[in-house]
Parts: C-alpha cells; sequence; structure tokens
C-alpha cells in the first residue's frame, strides 16, 4: 500500500534509511538530522513523500521537493531519495514511488524531474576508505546503485558525471608550480591573500558577475562578517575567490566554491586560489577536504595536482514529462 508521508511512521523511516540507503554509502539518520534533512525543511511537502507498506511496515520511502525559487525551480521537481527494503527492491517497487513523485510534480506545474546538486535537501554520504569522514551533499546518483540502473531503463537520462573528490590534508604540500605561477600573476598586477576589507574593494560586484546565489550569499556574508575567504586581486579590486574557510565539527574543510570572473581567466589565478585555500585549511587544524566536479570539468586537473583523488561517481539524471 502506498501513503503519503505520515509523521507516526518516522522511526520506521529512519530504521529503513538505515538499513537500505547506507549500503549506497549514505550516512545513517537520526531523528534530529532526519527533522533537519527532511521534515523541517522549508522545502519539505508531505503529499510529495510517499511510504510504501507491507502488513503496517515501511517498506519504501521516497521524498521529492519543489520550490519557483530554486534553480530550474519553475519547471522542475527534485527526486531527493528513493529508498526500498532489501528483498522490496524490485523494479514494479520502484516504479509505483517514482511514479507516485512524477505525478506530484505534474500535479504542481513542473515540466521534468531532476536529481541533482541543486536538491535543498541536503544527503550527507560517507567517503569510502576513510575513518567515516563524510561529504555534507549527495550531488546526484551513485553509479554503482540499483536505483541508478533503474532510473537508466526507465527513461530517465544521464546529463553528467559528477566526480566526489577527497584529500587527508596531511599529504598536502604546496606544488612546487605555485611560486612560478604567483610571481608571473603577481607581474600582471594580480595578488592572492585572505580578503582584508581595509586592502581590497568589489567583492559585490565580482559575486554579481558570477550570477551564482550561494555564492553571493555564502561568500557576501563571510567577507562582511569576518570569516576568511582566499581571493585573488587585480590592482586591490577583487575578481576571484576561493571559500569560505571553515573547518566543520566533523574536521572537514568547508568551503562553497572557487571562482575567477571570465574577463580575467588564463593567468593561473584559478590553481593560485586553491592550493592557498588548501594551506588555509592545513593552517587551521582542518583533517580533510572534499568536493564534487564534473568530469568534463578542467579544473580537475587543478585538483589532481594538489593530491585530490577522486573517490565516488554520482550521476545527475532528468526526465521531461511528455
Amino acid at each position: 500500500m502506498l501513503v503519503t508521508w505520515d509523521a507516526s511512521y518516522r522511526s520506521d523511516v529512519i530504521a529503513l534509511w538505515n538499513e537500505a540507503a547506507v549500503k549506497d554509502g549514505y550516512k545513517e539518520l537520526t531523528e534530529q538530522s532526519f527533522d533537519g534533512i527532511f521534515a523541517g525543511n522549508r522545502y519539505f511537502d508531505k503529499d510529495g513523500t510517499f511510504l510504501l507498506l507491507a502488513n503496517d511496515k515501511v517498506i519504501g520511502f521516497a521524498c521529492g521537493c519543489t520550490g519557483d525559487d530554486l534553480p530550474l525551480g519553475d519547471v522542475a521537481g527534485y527526486i531527493t531519495c528513493i529508498v526500498l527494503a532489501s528483498g522490496f527492491d524490485t523494479d514494479d517497487n520502484y516504479l509505483m514511488l517514482l511514479t507516485a513523485l512524477e505525478d506530484r510534480f505534474k500535479q504542481l506545474g513542473k515540466k521534468q524531474a531532476d536529481i541533482l546538486f541543486f536538491n535543498p535537501m541536503l544527503l550527507p554520504w560517507y567517503i569510502p576508505d576513510t575513518p567515516q569522514h563524510e561529504h555534507n551533499n549527495a550531488p546526484g546518483v551513485p553509479v554503482d546503485s540499483k536505483l541508478y540502473t533503474f532510473l537508466l531503463g526507465v527513461g530517465y537520462f544521464e546529463r553528467a558525471k559528477q566526480c566526489a573528490m577527497y584529500l587527508h590534508l596531511s599529504a598536502f604540500a604546496m606544488p612546487e608550480e605555485y611560486s612560478v605561477k604567483e610571481a608571473k600573476a603577481s607581474a600582471q598586477g594580480y595578488t592572492i591573500d585572505m580578503f582584508d576589507p581595509g586592502k581590497h574593494t568589489g567583492v559585490e560586484d565580482m559575486l554579481e558577475g558570477f550570477g551564482n546565489p550561494l555564492w553571493q550569499k555564502e561568500i557576501g556574508a563571510s567577507t562582511a562578517n569576518g570569516v576568511p575567504v582566499v581571493i585573488a586581486a587585480y590592482q586591490g579590486k577583487t575578481i576571484g575567490f576561493a571559500g569560505p574557510v571553515i573547518r566543520q565539527a566533523n574536521g572537514r574543510g568547508y568551503f562553497a566554491g572557487i571562482g575567477v570572473l571570465p574577463e580575467h581567466e588564463g593567468h593561473g589565478l584559478g590553481s593560485l586560489l586553491f592550493y592557498k585555500l588548501c594551506e588555509a585549511f592545513q593552517e587551521i587544524g582542518t583533517e580533510y577536504m572534499s568536493l564534487f566536479t564534473g568530469m568534463s570539468n578542467p579544473a580537475i586537473r587543478i585538483y589532481e595536482r594538489a593530491g585530490f583523488q577522486t573517490v565516488k561517481l554520482f550521476a545527475v539524471m532528468r526526465r521531461e514529462f511528455a
């Protein structure tokens, strides 16, 4: 029997997650983290959250979310997860839950279903072969999961593969190329430094140039509130950034991203920013860093030269409704 969300089943859903989803590498849920990710999320939709029951036992859980203020939110519904208990993870059960999600999206006027990193319900997962080091967001469907194979079979197409990358910072050493690139950049009027409002201007203009709402919010707040951010400046005006430099309680280095304005690309600033970011994390006792990037993104070479390795692959997927 398929029903929409009923809070009385919360403990059963958590137990299902901790039995089934963790097999694909996701972090265990507690009541607190379940509420933080799902039920307490401002985008949670009880009519877009489904339970599959057998003899009043939860054997399946699916959650989707929508929001016109989200990227693609005017046309897309986001699939957060579809989880089935061992022995019940059949194509028919996957299809039942998927169809329920898609029907809800259609009811809300959406034209497609997406699985991608813009989803505001962030699913943490463990980095393989580490002492439970974790990343705060799954950027798609794990390509080694049964769900991935099922979605391909019912017409979802893979828009991109995301490489999840990891580095234990005890292994980081500033690459030899840094000093050479820094000297060349300096000769052209560029500097790499920690943001200092007494020395650097133009943060708002830079962030406006990127057109990234997340960066505008996080980097804008960080530079305004004294949270460290590595920046690239041209004659004192900020034209690139990496950060913020925040050590999370679990030892991970959290940062929102890295960017250089297009008109200042081609001077090696991206690699200089990233290497300086790694060094800044190392200096504040951060244990490790993790990130994800598109398999075809040229920046992957920067990360690899810093010592990062790809540890897991996720697929960004979509189906457009007829």
